[in-house]
């Protein structure tokens, strides 16, 4: 995937992050994820993308680090993935979704309404297989997470930065 195609959906993360909860997260180096792979999270939020590409971005986090990020939102202590956690989660990835398709406005994207996937090492079904999925990883104060992308049309396995 190119720079360009990248960083509409690093800006949108961090921008939603900075807006939310105040904290904005750093880049990590951006990969490829194998398809079979179980993920090591504890939550992910999906939204499916259609239009003149189609594909999925995923938000996935631990619980750890979801309850401590919502703690700050709600200025309340959180400690156990309640009902407030799953909501912002899926509210986060949404919200990042519509940011992001805005560098892509060539392709006429539409996004879905969010889904939330919880359960340790839960796995997600990735859409065809010739879509690479980008993993995109973001470290902030309270931990780490990751976006996954996968849209056909604009993730390629070339350079990626």
């Amino acid at each position: 995937m190119k720079k360009e195609y990248i960083m509409p959906f690093v800006e949108a993360t961090q921008n939603v992050f900075q807006d939310f909860f105040g904290v904005t997260p750093e880049l990590d180096t951006p990969y490829f994820v194998k398809k079979e792979d179980t993920l090591n999270w504890d939550l992910s939020g999906i939204i499916g993308i259609a239009g003149e590409s189609k594909g999925v971005i995923v938000l996935s986090i631990n619980e750890k680090e979801a309850t401590s990020l919502v703690s700050k939102l709600l200025e309340k202590k959180i400690t156990t993935m309640d009902e407030d956690v799953i909501d912002t989660i899926a509210e986060v990835t949404n919200i990042i979704a519509g940011n992001s398709k805005k560098g892509f406005e060539e392709y006429r994207l539409k996004i879905s309404l969010p889904s939330i996937i919880r359960g340790k090492e839960h796995a997600v079904f990735w859409p065809k297989q010739d879509i690479p999925i980008l993993s995109i990883p973001f470290s902030v104060p309270e931990g780490k997470f990751m976006l996954f992308v996968g849209l056909e049309k604009t993730i390629t396995t070339d350079i990626l930065l």
